[in-house]
């Protein structure tokens, strides 16, 4: 049963809009939620004053003064004037919060027509900011001093996989390989922060260039520090604008527990329930996928999330990639846009250019990064190690 079918109306992407990732010293963060939101509204074919409610997704966690920006976007047209703007935060899945509350609007019926953006601005803080700032959302180290910030807490997770599944071999070589792929799909993305193709040997090995940031996970194992918004128009019904709608067929949203004893490091089981939900709602399997945007903001997420979604049993996520199965070119394509590690990781913003990256996708848009015509894909964004967890699946109409 699909959520059309459930709940008797359509969701539909019908207008979206992104920047550039990376260190936009010219940009603020009201220019980029500006930019973004109005580029939406544009591609949607409507005026401003369509819109009925307003959800940002922004984490800020002290890296910004101003920690009250839902009206920023009211900035686009004074016809957005007295619209009901909520800032919604769930660490680094507060783009997917913000577009599941908006997609929930249209489903009770309190709204038609919803504008969802994810927007951050990151590298204007000193590392030790945005340190603290991430390391607020880990129920074990937070307001606690760390030379390594969230790096090392990944790190641990990676530390574990390698103990439980010392068979599945060589874990840095895996872990490069799928920066490797990254940073090589990465070039065709004109919106990612790093777009060079560094190849596996370099991604590999250990360097002055690519220094172990906290073992074993190296720099280019590591998303950026990065500046960036994107936007989505949500309607029940088509808008007529310049984009063909994409369809939400299905989502689903699961939390775990906060302490890290209460969780399995290697299971990110909440991470699996989200894609259950998300896929039974929509009546898929993972075999009915084209591709997926999955959240790597370190290599072994990306490693342990080819085992949570179930295309592999645990501890074997290593064949995907050695196989090919999560290449441009393979049977489930995983972050053709680069994904965070390569595209880059306003925090904020990342959910919500997930699904706008699909959008494109989905309507033969995407450029250089377009797949041959794929309809159907998954989009997966995760908050603290494995605590927050949502996952879309969109169809081409």
């Amino acid at each position: 049963m699909s959520l059309q079918e459930q709940f008797g109306k359509d969701v539909l992407l019908t207008g979206w809009g992104h920047s550039q990732f990376g260190k936009l010293t010219d940009q603020t963060l009201e220019s980029l939620i500006v930019q973004v939101a109005t580029e939406a509204i544009t591609t949607a074919g409507i005026e401003p004053g369509r819109i009925d409610e307003i959800y940002l997704g922004q984490f800020n966690s002290g890296m910004m003064p101003l920690a009250f920006p839902s009206s920023l976007a009211l900035q686009v047209s004074d016809q957005l004037a007295n619209v009901p703007a909520t800032r919604v935060e769930n660490a680094c899945a507060s783009g997917s919060a913000a577009f599941q509350q908006g997609t929930k609007s249209l489903l009770a019926g309190t709204a038609k027509t919803v504008l969802v953006i994810g927007a951050e601005k990151m590298t204007h803080a000193g590392a030790d900011v945005v340190g603290a700032a991430l390391l607020g959302a880990d129920y074990d180290m937070a307001g606690k001093a760390s030379s390594t910030g969230f790096t090392g807490l990944f790190a641990e997770v990676a530390k574990h996989y390698g103990k439980r599944y010392r068979e599945a071999g060589n874990l840095g070589d895996v872990l490069g390989s799928i920066a490797a792929k990254n940073h090589r799909n990465g070039v065709d993305n004109p919106y990612a922060q790093l777009r060079k193709d560094l190849g596996e040997e370099f991604c590999r090995t250990v360097s002055d260039r690519n220094p172990m940031v906290a073992d074993p996970l190296r720099r280019t194992d590591c998303s950026p520090v990065s500046d960036g918004a994107a936007a989505v128009v949500l309607s029940t019904a088509p808008t007529g604008g310049a984009t063909v709608p994409v369809r939400l067929a299905g989502f689903g949203q699961a939390n775990d527990f906060f302490p890290a004893d209460r969780r399995d490091p290697t299971a990110f089981e909440a991470t699996r329930m989200s894609w259950q939900r998300a896929l039974g709602m929509a009546g898929v399997g993972l075999e009915d996928l084209d591709f997926a945007e999955v959240h790597d903001c370190f290599t072994i997420a990306e490693l342990i999330m080819y085992e949570a979604m179930g295309l592999t049993e645990p501890g074997q996520g290593a064949r995907a990639v050695r196989e090919g199965w999560v290449h441009k070119d393979g049977k489930l394509p995983i972050n053709v846009s680069g994904g965070l590690k390569a595209k880059g990781h306003p925090v904020g913003a990342t959910g919500v250019s997930q699904h706008v990256i699909a959008a494109m996708q989905l309507t033969g848009t995407a450029g250089g990064m377009q797949l041959a015509t794929p309809r159907r894909a998954a989009v997966q964004n995760m908050g603290g190690v494995g605590i927050a967890n949502y996952v879309s699946v969109l169809e081409a109409t």
